[in-house]
């Protein structure tokens, strides 16, 4: 795989991650995953993994 696909679907995922972590503890509100512990945990395993992904492409020595 590409190494910027990587790092967008690195990206997204934290992004994505951390909205809905910030739902699921109740920061912010509007939404059905407001205060929900499903979705701050859902949230975390995708903040995670996009941290994950966008590190090993931040470390990752360019192939020549």
């Amino acid at each position: 795989m590409k190494r910027w696909i990587t790092l967008a679907c690195g990206v997204v995922l934290v992004l994505v991650g951390a909205v809905w972590v910030l739902q699921g503890v109740g920061v912010l509100t509007g939404s059905f995953m407001t205060g929900q512990k499903l979705w701050f945990l859902i949230g975390l395993v995708a903040f995670l993994v996009g941290v994950v992904l966008v590190s090993a492409t931040a470390f990752r020595k360019r192939a020549r």
